[in-house]
């Protein structure tokens, strides 16, 4: 579709700034990046976007368009009713035609090593500006931009090109580079797709539906496009995609050209693309609104929770490889659901999870294709998530509503459940049993658990202890006998202050009752026996005993002194398994620690600064699974972790709330 944008585009002027410096953040814009960081391979590869469509679905890349992951592409569908996600329209490559010259604005990397072509190096700016990545490319007088947007609410993509300044009209062309297949593999060319012609375009494989200006047919493969962060992770890294055709629009100065892209009813054409992205940036005002954020960190923040909310409501543990997992979304309830003031959704979704219950316990996810209750912590998240919406909101209905699936987790592990958990005699909670690791320290190489923590996990009891004051506090409010819930958490209280604190003031052991005995290995865990909100410590000794996990981007997740440390998280799946809790950092640690400073009346200014720059560093406006142990912390794992985001925003919103100093970032910073 070519029009015109005069109502936002000056025709004379011709340029419209790209925000660099985060100023009226009101609609979570995330500050810019200018050509030397856009043009420099390296630097504008490792920094990626995303933009989400409300379904489980999404559009991601890289600020340079080098495509480095097998998940990156314009049009990635969740499956309705099934686990993953296919990867449909993987790239849509402009082409400038300027006389007898043709620009390639694109960047890819093949095989062979080559890189080419390469776009990037007309690259001058870019943002993410409510919710909406823009580009920037110049070419002398010439100046085009790109945004790409997602039709909320239905598995759909829409990218505009627009022409901001130019001596004279240009023709302007996009390759629509094409596959369906499963987001976690590739795929190799064999016989021609099926590539069905339609008013405007195209139809692939019966999947999804492509509409532009002027589409000429292509009919090629392009063989060896290479995905560099694949081959780091010691996966495979080649595919080919076939190149279904060109569209082309002769453009003025001030006009347009959109394409969409759009899988489920083919028949239903979306909206013109330049409603999407207009659509877009109304959803990030209004939801930062909504939210009350008050700082442009706090504002980014909002934004990057919003694309892991979909519907349901369900919440998306990370993307681009993972679906829903109970424990991330239980973790992040309240980050995602009470920070962002989105209380209904919130309701809704744990009045679903409290149906979902079985044999006491929440099903850990369904991304293998059978649903898995592997966890032990889970059930015991949703407690304190119940708890916090009941104390945060005041739904008293709410709290009466699940009170008997609260009451049924709890009995569920007073009598034994799946995995040997069970509540012993001391009134602590032991888990564990061949094979599976219970605990959020979940990694297996070869089936084997490189952490199994069997035992009385340090958290999990911590939990514990929270869970049933949480579940005794809301019966006294609805004026029912909380004697039986107050009893198993004084007698679990009690425990924990007897078995857990080690010897001298060095602060907890990680577990407890193992089968070797009590593990002291110094983990992050042991914060949430004094940061949760019925936590059954007060001890500044845990946090002494944290103060060598402390790095600028999270919590390392085993210390540095350990004979077990694993600096680096890097490798092949097996080497990054089995350092992926042995000392690799999780951001998603900060929210825990400075509840711990807070609630022990410990100074923290400053600690947030480093992860409110990492913004504009990995993921565009969100925050990273994981980064090594080792200086300078490189991020690792997925670039849009749900917990890391969520925590991060609770920690900042309840300091924007508040008014104190803990954690804050800089006033400069962001």
């Amino acid at each position: 579709m070519c029009s015109s944008r005069a109502s936002a585009i000056d025709k004379t002027a011709g340029v419209r700034t790209l925000r660099t410096d985060g100023a009226d953040g009101a609609d979570g814009t995330v500050p810019g990046l200018g050509p030397a960081t856009c043009g420099t391979l390296a630097e504008s590869s490792r920094r990626e976007w995303l933009v989400a469509d409300g379904l489980g679905g999404f559009a991601s890349g890289t600020v340079s368009g080098l495509r480095t992951r097998r998940y990156h592409g314009l049009l990635v569908v969740a499956r309705p009713g099934a686990p993953g996600r296919m990867l449909g329209l993987a790239a849509l490559d402009p082409v400038l035609v300027l006389g007898d010259r043709r620009v390639r604005l694109a960047t890819h990397e093949w095989a062979s090593g080559a890189v080419d072509p390469r776009g990037h190096e007309h690259l001058v700016g870019f943002c993410v500006e409510g919710g909406v990545p823009r580009w920037r490319f110049a070419l002398g007088g010439v100046v085009l931009e790109r945004e790409v947007a997602m039709h909320r609410g239905r598995p759909g993509v829409a990218v505009v090109l627009r022409l901001v300044r130019a001596p004279a009209p240009v023709r302007l062309e996009c390759d629509a580079l094409c596959t369906w297949r499963d987001a976690n593999g590739e795929r190799s060319a064999g016989a021609d797709p099926a590539v069905e012609l339609v008013a405007g375009g195209f139809v692939f494989e019966g999947a999804y539906r492509v509409r532009g200006p002027g589409f000429r047919p292509g009919g090629t493969w392009y063989r060896g496009a290479s995905y560099r962060e694949e081959a780091a992770r010691g996966l495979a890294s080649v595919e080919d995609l076939w190149h279904a055709g060109t569209f082309s629009a002769l453009l003025a100065p001030g006009e347009q050209c959109e394409v969409d892209a759009w899988a489920g009813d083919l028949a239903d054409a979306p909206p013109p693309g330049a409603h999407a992205v207009a659509a877009a940036h109304r959803r990030a005002r209004s939801l930062v609104a909504a939210s009350g954020a008050e700082g442009d960190v706090a504002a980014q923040l909002v934004l990057a929770a919003d694309q892991h909310v979909v519907a349901g409501p369900d919440v998306v543990a990370v993307y681009p490889w993972f679906g829903a997992w109970s424990r991330d979304t239980m973790t992040s309830y309240e980050g995602l659901f009470l920070a962002t003031r989105r209380f209904d959704e919130g309701r809704a979704l744990l009045e679903r999870s409290a149906a979902s219950l079985s044999d006491g316990m929440l099903a850990n996810t369904a991304d293998g294709g059978t649903t898995a209750y592997n966890t032990v912590d889970a059930a015991l998240w949703f407690l304190h998530a119940v708890g916090r919406h009941v104390e945060t909101t005041g739904d008293l209905d709410l709290a009466a509503a699940l009170a008997p699936a609260l009451a049924s987790v709890v009995e569920w592990y007073v009598r034994g459940t799946r995995y040997g958990i069970v509540v012993e005699d001391d009134g602590l909670v032991a888990a564990g049993a061949d094979g599976v690791a219970l605990t959020w320290m979940d990694a297996r190489v070869d089936g084997v658990p490189v952490t199994a923590r069997r035992g009385k996990p340090v958290e999990v009891n911590a939990l514990w202890v929270n869970g049933l004051a949480h579940l005794a506090h809301l019966e006294v409010r609805l004026g029912v006998d909380a004697s039986r819930h107050r009893s198993l958490e004084h007698a679990a209280r009690v425990s924990f202050r007897r078995r857990f604190v080690r010897p001298g003031g060095a602060g907890l052991f990680d577990v407890v009752d193992g089968p070797g005995g009590d593990d002291p290995s110094v983990r992050p865990n042991q914060l949430l026996a004094v940061s949760l909100p019925f936590a059954p410590l007060d001890d500044r000794a845990v946090l002494r005993a944290c103060d060598e996990l402390v790095t600028p981007l999270g919590l390392r997740s085993l210390a540095p002194s350990d004979r077990a440390y694993a600096p680096w998280h890097r490798g092949d799946p097996a080497a990054r398994d089995r350092a992926y809790h042995q000392g690799t950092v999780w951001p998603w640690l900060v929210g825990p620690y400075l509840d711990a400073c807070e609630r022990l009346g410990e100074p923290a200014d400053g600690v947030l600064d480093a992860l409110a720059l990492h913004l504009a560093e990995a993921g565009i406006g969100s925050v990273s699974e994981t980064a090594d142990g080792a200086a300078p912390h490189a991020t690792t794992g997925c670039p849009f972790q749900a917990w890391s985001v969520a925590e991060l925003l609770r920690v900042v919103r309840r300091d924007e709330q508040r008014g104190g100093p803990t954690g804050r970032p800089a006033r400069s910073v962001g």
